[in-house]
C-alpha cells in the first residue's frame, strides 16, 4: 500500500508523503492501507480495521492543549466533537519537526452542513449556544492557557493590512467601492471603540473563533458536531455570534430581518456595539489580505469568489449597513 496525494502536487510533496506514510506505518499497531492529505498538516489515515484523522502541530504544547481541551469538553458534557486517541500508536508521533495528534474519524453525512439553508444556520447557532454553556463552566481553568479575545484589536490590524495593500488592490477594485468599504470600516471601529465595554462583558466562555461552515460536521446519523479548536480564546459569547453573523449574512441576502428571526442572535441585535461591529467588512478584508499574502489572485476560481464577495454583494451589503446606520442615529 502507498500514500495517496490526490492533488498531484510537486514531487517534493509526494516524497514527504511517502516518508510520512513509512513513519506512521512504524508507529501504528495496525497496518496502514491509506494516507490522504486533506489540507495542510491534516491527513485521512485508514488502517485495516479503523479510520483516523491525523493532524500536525508546530509545538507539543499546542497539541497537548488541544488534547486537554477536547477531553474537558467531553468530561463536562459536550460530546458533539471528536476526541484524541493514544491507543492506536506505540508512542507520541513526531516527524521532521512536527508533532502529530490522532483523532477519531467522524463519518460524515452524505449531505454536508451548509450556511445556504435556514435550518442548518439555526442548528449551527443552537450547537454554538450549547458549546458556550459548557465552556462557561470551566473557562477559568483555561485563562492562563488561552489568549483573551479582542475583536477591536484584531480588526484594526486587519484594516491596517488592507489599507497597506490598497495601492495594489486598486488594480482589481475601482472607486467608489474602495472608499465606501474604508468608510464602513472607520464608522464601525469608531462605534466599537465608543462601546468597548460590551466586548469585555462577563460571564466569559471559551470562544471557538473559527466558525466557518466546514467546522460544523454532520455525521452519518444526522448529529451535528463542532470541530477544529485551533483558534480558541477567552471572551464574551457575543464575539462568536458576531463572527457567525458575518459568515451567514452573505447567504441571507444581507437581511437584518432574517438575522433577527434567530433567538440566539436577537438579543445581540438590540445592542449598539454589536450593530456597529456588524458593519465591519471583516470577510472582505480577510480574503483580500490572504489573497495578496499568498499570491493567489492568479487563481481564477479564488479570484472570482473574492470579487463576488466584494463587488457582487456590494449593494445588498450597503443596504444592510444603511439600515444599521438608521438604527443607530
Amino acid at each position: 500500500m502507498k500514500a495517496i496525494n490526490p492533488s498531484k502536487k510537486q514531487k517534493g510533496d509526494d516524497d514527504y508523503l511517502d516518508r510520512l506514510f513509512s513513519y506512521f506505518q512504524s508507529q501504528f499497531f495496525e497496518k496502514i492501507i491509506q494516507l490522504v492529505p486533506i489540507r495542510k498538516s491534516v491527513f485521512f489515515l485508514k488502517t485495516v480495521k479503523n479510520t483516523y484523522i491525523v493532524k500536525g502541530y508546530q509545538t507539543n504544547r499546542r497539541l497537548k492543549l488541544q488534547e486537554a481541551f477536547t477531553a474537558t469538553l467531553r468530561k463536562e458534557g459536550f460530546n458533539k466533537t471528536y476526541q484524541y486517541l493514544t491507543s492506536p500508536m506505540r508512542a507520541q508521533l513526531f516527524f521532521e519537526g512536527t508533532y502529530f495528534g490522532c483523532m477519531e474519524y467522524i463519518t460524515p453525512d452524505k449531505t454536508a452542513f451548509s450556511f445556504h439553508t435556514q435550518n442548518d444556520r439555526q442548528e449551527g447557532m443552537v450547537l454554538l449556544d450549547q458549546f458556550h454553556k459548557v465552556t462557561a463552566s470551566f473557562e477559568t481553568r483555561y485563562r492562563t492557557l488561552l489568549p483573551k479575545g479582542n475583536v477591536i484589536e484584531k480588526w484594526t490590524e486587519r484594516f491596517t493590512i488592507f489599507s497597506t495593500n490598497l495601492p495594489f488592490l486598486k488594480y482589481f477594485i475601482n472607486e467608489p467601492f474602495i472608499s465606501e468599504m474604508v468608510s464602513w470600516a472607520n464608522w464601525s471601529l469608531d462605534g466599537m471603540e465608543k462601546n468597548s465595554d460590551f466586548f469585555q462583558k462577563k460571564p466569559f466562555v471559551i470562544l471557538h473563533g473559527d466558525l466557518a461552515h466546514h467546522n460544523f460536521l454532520r455525521d452519518e446519523h444526522g448529529k451535528l458536531h463542532l470541530i477544529d479548536f485551533d483558534l480558541i480564546s477567552i471572551g464574551t459569547p457575543a464575539l462568536d455570534y458576531l463572527q457567525y453573523a458575518n459568515r451567514i449574512l452573505p447567504y441571507m441576502d444581507w437581511s437584518f430581518e432574517k438575522l433577527k428571526t434567530s433567538k440566539q442572535m436577537r438579543k445581540y441585535l438590540e445592542d449598539e456595539a454589536f450593530l456597529y461591529a456588524l458593519a465591519f467588512p471583516a470577510d472582505i478584508f480577510r480574503e483580500w489580505n490572504r489573497m495578496i499574502r499568498e499570491k493567489t489572485y492568479t487563481d481564477d476560481v479564488k479570484f472570482r469568489q473574492v470579487m463576488d464577495l466584494t463587488i457582487g454583494q456590494f449593494y445588498t451589503r450597503k443596504k444592510f449597513i444603511n439600515h444599521l446606520e438608521s438604527r443607530l442615529t
